[in-house]
């Protein structure tokens, strides 16, 4: 069955609705709502709190971070995450299933799986189709919310699926692995604002917008569809890879496709287009707008 595949990335909501009714929700498999809207948007917190899955605890992506960072959700210590996610009942045995409440079926929850994968936690699954369709396809929800026996989680960082500023810079001058951006194409090309900076690539990428990978529903797109995808823009999945966007959110989408396709070394550029905005040089920022100004 899919959700058991490749270390379970993807989980159905018919297999976790039969685990939460089996009452399996607990110190083995912890679910975790991992949205995250604009503020003047929604309320992520409080909309948790109106209606969530049974047994989820919310997983908020604005406490686990760096704070101290000027870039926008970066990832936080070791020491900052192993306490947060064990406060939430993870401990390194526990499978561990994200999901969010976004329109599109799936935004933020590829993020949290990111992240507990580079934090050394491989039994971490995303929901597919997310709390959208968890709801459409009448599963329960609750507004009770409950409270974890706290955990203990180590959390060891994977270098290896984190990509710096630094690294970035060296690729522009001496590629050794690829880079796909997952933003709209105008955001990419550069000829619109990518939300308020002038927008942009770094020079070599390619772009495959991270929608691309979900069907009209909000689930994965198959497999097959997926590999295609990836041929279509000609990006080798047997070569090293690295994905970038705004902040890092998105691109872990296109991490998740490839993880799907047998591929598990993908880098997130954590930093993202955020960072490389304001620490690149001019001559490194792809632009449109920039040659038609010019």
């Amino acid at each position: 069955m899919a959700p058991q595949v490749l270390g379970r990335a993807l989980v159905t909501a018919k297999w976790l609705s039969e685990a939460v009714r089996a009452g399996r929700v607990g110190p083995n498999l912890r679910v975790l709502d991992a949205s995250w809207y604009p503020p003047q948007e929604r309320d992520a917190r409080r909309e948790f709190r109106e209606r969530h899955i049974p047994g989820a605890s919310f997983f908020d992506i604005e406490e686990c971070r760096d704070k101290a960072s000027p870039y926008d959700f970066m990832l936080p210590s070791e020491a900052h995450f192993a306490q947060y996610v064990g406060r939430l009942g993870v401990s390194n045995a526990t499978h561990v299933v994200v999901y969010d409440g976004d329109e599109l079926g799936t935004f933020y929850a590829p993020r949290a799986w990111w992240m507990f994968r580079a934090f050394g936690h491989k039994e971490v699954s995303v929901l597919d189709g997310g709390f959208k369709n968890w709801v459409r396809e009448g599963h329960p929800v609750t507004a009770e919310v409950s409270q974890p026996t706290p955990a203990t989680f180590e959390a060891k960082l994977n270098v290896a699926l984190v990509k710096t500023f630094e690294e970035m810079m060296q690729n522009v001058g001496v590629p050794r692995f690829q880079v796909v951006d997952s933003r709209p194409e105008g955001r990419f090309r550069g000829t619109e604002l990518d939300q308020g900076l002038e927008s942009g690539h770094i020079p070599g990428a390619v772009n495959i917008p991270f929608r691309s990978f979900l069907t009209e529903t909000g689930h994965e797109k198959s497999i097959e569809e997926i590999q295609e995808i990836f041929r279509e823009k000609q990006v080798d999945l047997s070569k090293p890879l690295a994905v970038t966007c705004r902040k890092g959110v998105t691109a872990c989408h296109i991490a998740l496709a490839a993880y799907l396709c047998g591929k598990r070394d993908v880098a997130v550029y954590d930093g993202s287009w955020s960072e490389w905005f304001h620490r690149a040089p001019p001559r490194y920022k792809v632009s449109e707008m920039k040659r038609n100004k010019a």
